[in-house]
């Protein structure tokens, strides 16, 4: 059983991540000319890179009303609904007018339809990583939970590599013109699937135990939200302070990577995209890997190697990109996700063992998305602004150094949370 929920998560996952990396890729390459055209190739990217972070606004929205529903429905209704709102969103900005045709209501469009998917996303996450969480074994929770987060390079993977390929074999002018849709319109392939193996896992038996309860022995409950600002305010800002570097850190490796590529060092966009196709297929691999070790040595510790190897990664990155060598910019790329799978691979049971199961939806979702607004969704435009004020890549590095520490900080004030029993916790109140 706990296969079949790890698949179901994963794929799911998967879908819904390629719909939302995608957007992020189009925005760097396509999305500037058609929607956002201006004689500055940096400002069309900024206003392309604005709708982008648009998208992380509605995730928190996303994480409380899927995480209260959720809290209350159950996990498996809401992974459903969340996929067909984000694949369906995706799969209309495909056919979406450009600024070309009807003018500033193309950008409007797509700016609504990001909406959309950021509120879909919003609520994926939570759900994805607590059903596998509440189906697996304590002593394996790090391993089985990091597989949900492994549908993030997944998804990534599959954006890039089908951009990557229209890339190859069109001219930039067909692909302006027409072959950008192409990967947009394929969501809903892909949504099919995940749908299918999505209805047929079963609920979690955490969550019926706890519903179970609920009916029997009646109490007047608040709202999950509140109940979270009451008793656990304090594991909300933990899961924040630590999701800060690990999201920075990964949209600038993999998002404006592609904007410093092509923009800052006048490359192909092909060698961007084949770097960050490299390194998701080797990011997918250690994910769990990482997961695993924080079986073996804890959450916390894995989660301080991801935090402080980033740190001082960041600027040897940058340098290695400066150099123009495809083969170091791949170097350079692959080394930072895999730091980055430190924080990411154990994330998912650390911030699920943080809460009790009446409020675990909405806490991890909460504190995921909110801090998502002020770390992942400003990160491309903070490092293409300070690109464009400074031309130099070395301020971007000290911006991503001051979110590990940020994130070290929050970790120190965490407990460690490997191997703890969900039921145990629901029975004792914790």
């Amino acid at each position: 059983m706990i296969k079949k929920v790890v698949g179901a998560s994963l794929i799911g996952t998967t879908v819904e991540w390629y719909d939302f990396f995608l957007y992020g890729s189009a925005a760097a390459l396509v999305f500037n000319k058609l929607f956002f055209p201006t004689a500055d190739p940096l400002t069309g990217t900024l206003l392309a890179f604005t709708t982008y972070a648009i998208g992380f606004l509605a995730r928190p929205l996303g994480g409380l009303v899927f995480g209260h529903f959720g809290d209350r429905l159950g996990r498996k209704k809401l992974l459903v609904l969340s996929l067909l709102l984000m694949g369906g969103a995706t799969m209309l900005m495909g056919v979406l007018p450009t600024y070309a045709s009807v003018g500033v209501l193309a950008p409007v469009l797509l700016t609504l339809l990001r909406l959309v998917q950021g509120f879909a996303l919003g609520g994926e996450w939570g759900g994805a990583v607590l059903i596998v969480s509440e189906h697996g074994d304590p002593k394996r929770r790090g391993f089985w939970a990091s597989w949900p987060q492994a549908g993030v390079p997944c998804g990534n993977l599959l954006a890039t590599g089908v951009l990557a390929i229209l890339a190859a074999v069109q001219t930039d002018e067909a692909f302006l013109a027409w072959g950008w849709r192409i990967p947009f319109l394929l969501s809903g392939v892909l949504v099919v699937i995940g749908l299918w193996i999505r209805l047929t896992v079963s609920e979690s038996p955490i969550f019926l135990a706890a519903q179970e309860k609920r009916a029997k022995e009646p109490v007047e409950e608040r709202a999950p939200a509140l109940e979270l600002l009451k008793h656990n305010w304090r594991e909300v800002l933990i899961a924040m302070g630590a999701r800060f570097a690990e999201n920075v850190s990964y949209y600038v490796i993999t998002a404006f990577i592609l904007v410093y590529v092509v923009t800052g060092l006048g490359l192909s966009k092909s060698v961007g995209l084949n770097a960050v196709l490299i390194a998701s297929a080797v990011h997918l691999v250690t994910i769990p890997v990482w997961g695993h070790l924080s079986d073996r040595f804890g959450r916390r510790s894995i989660y301080l190697v991801g935090a402080v190897g980033m740190a001082a990664w960041i600027f040897a990155f940058f340098a290695l990109l400066d150099t123009k060598d495809p083969v170091l910019i791949t170097l350079a790329t692959t080394i930072g996700l895999v730091l980055h799978g430190a924080m990411y691979g154990p994330q998912a049971a650390f911030f699920s063992e943080l809460f009790g199961t009446r409020v675990r939806y909405s806490g991890a979702s909460v504190g995921y998305q909110l801090a998502s607004i002020v770390a992942g969704a400003l990160a491309p435009l903070i490092a293409t602004a300070l690109l464009q004020a400074y031309k130099s890549s070395f301020p971007i590095a000290v911006y991503v150094l001051i979110t590990c520490v940020i994130t070290v900080v929050a970790i120190a004030f965490a407990r460690e949370t490997r191997g703890a029993d969900l039921e145990e916790r629901d029975r004792v109140g914790v």
